[in-house]
């Protein structure tokens, strides 16, 4: 099997004024937080988002397996609404001593390049620093982090830059190289 060298960069926020958050986009994008943990949901939303991607890691994942993901405490998905329809979302987990990683933010294909992005990012990493107003039980957040790769999309570093993340670890590894899965097998975005 052929690979494709990665190169993946995390990044990180140490305090609430490192955001700069992006201006809204017009046309009324609404973002709700899905506050009913479905794996379904989840799941429609990592692969609509991902599948053009190589968003891959999930794929094999059982229905057990997603729901602890979205059932675990302080778990969180916000959703990005173009009237009444998702247009991507931001998922974060709570980690120990106050971390919030944003394990996955995305857009569907068809909502990319139109200031989505920057502005749902924004809102998702606000809503990772006050976390713990959501959940008392949860360490109030010290730090954000969140990583990206040479696969995701071609403005994703530069959004993350704008909104205040700073470089804090570089890895290149060498990963198969797989045929884009599309949202589901078989299906490729246009």
């Amino acid at each position: 099997m052929s690979t494709v060298t990665v190169t993946t960069w995390s990044l990180e926020q140490t305090s609430p004024a490192d955001l700069r958050p992006a201006a809204v986009p017009p046309g009324g994008i609404e973002i709700r937080r899905a506050e009913v943990p479905s794996p379904e949901f989840s799941r429609f939303l990592y692969t609509a988002v991902g599948g053009d991607i190589r968003w891959t890691d999930r794929l094999g994942l059982t229905y057990d397996q997603w729901r602890e993901i979205v059932e675990r405490p302080g778990a969180e998905i916000w959703v990005a609404y173009e009237k009444g329809t998702p247009a991507g979302y931001v998922e974060l987990d709570p980690q120990d001593d106050g971390v919030v990683e944003i394990v996955y933010f995305g857009l569907i294909p068809a909502f990319r390049g139109r200031r989505i992005g920057g502005h749902l990012l924004s809102y998702g990493t606000a809503r990772a620093w006050d976390l713990a107003e959501r959940w008392p039980e949860r360490t109030p957040t010290k730090r954000v982090w969140l990583h990206t790769c040479s696969l995701d999309g071609e403005h994703a570093m530069d959004n993350y830059l704008r909104r205040g993340f700073r470089l804090c670890d570089t890895k290149v590894t060498e990963e198969p190289d797989v045929p884009l899965p599309g949202p589901w097998p078989g299906a490729h975005a246009a």
